[in-house]
């Protein structure tokens, strides 16, 4: 009978162990989850600009190029379903793979709107205009910092106007939201 109340003993141990191991991984998955940082990608059509802002605090912003007035970039709220680094570019009977001619750049993150996305490009001296078939374009280097900060699920804001948080966002009315310009990258500024 001691044999079995002394493992019975051990085995009661065993288990309050095991339960406040349970807790502590418990406790320690809430408080990961209660500091999950919020962040989204906000986009102003009519500054040509992209931030980057978690928690309320902006991290990174870019100058894009936007839809042209053919084929505007869309306006609204989605989220990024795909990642994809060095992408292939499909169009109808044109399949372009990755490479300095790639249309897509180095990156290229799909939105929840099908055909859409935010992408590099093979034409730096595109953004900050109006030149895009809808997509958001970024330099390449840009973009893959973007690509570095972001994942799938996080939200994409593009907005058509320039409302109270816009200004906040992007505060200045920048050059290249107004005219053209051939870039503003520090070696193209003697030009």
């Amino acid at each position: 009978m001691r044999a079995t109340q002394a493992g019975w003993t051990m085995v009661g141990a065993a288990i309050a162990v095991v339960l406040a191991s349970v807790s502590v991984r418990a406790a320690d998955s809430t408080a990961t989850t209660a500091t999950v940082a919020t962040r989204r990608v906000v986009v102003s059509i009519p500054d040509r600009k992209l931030a980057v802002v978690e928690n309320n605090e902006i991290l990174l912003v870019f100058a894009v190029s936007v839809g042209k007035p053919s084929t505007p970039s869309p306006v609204g709220t989605f989220t990024i379903v795909n990642r994809i680094p060095h992408p292939t570019y499909y169009h109808p009977g044109k399949v372009i793979g990755p490479g300095p001619r790639n249309p897509l750049g180095t990156r290229w993150m799909g939105l929840s709107l099908r055909g859409y996305g935010i992408h590099g490009t093979d034409q730096p001296d595109s953004i900050g205009h109006a030149l895009s078939t809808g997509c958001i374009r970024l330099r390449n280097d840009d973009v893959e910092r973007l690509f570095e900060r972001v994942r799938a699920g996080d939200v994409v804001e593009l907005h058509s106007e320039r409302t109270e948080e816009i200004a906040q966002l992007f505060p200045e009315v920048f050059p290249e939201a107004v005219g053209p310009v051939l870039s503003d990258r520090p070696d193209n500024l003697s030009q």
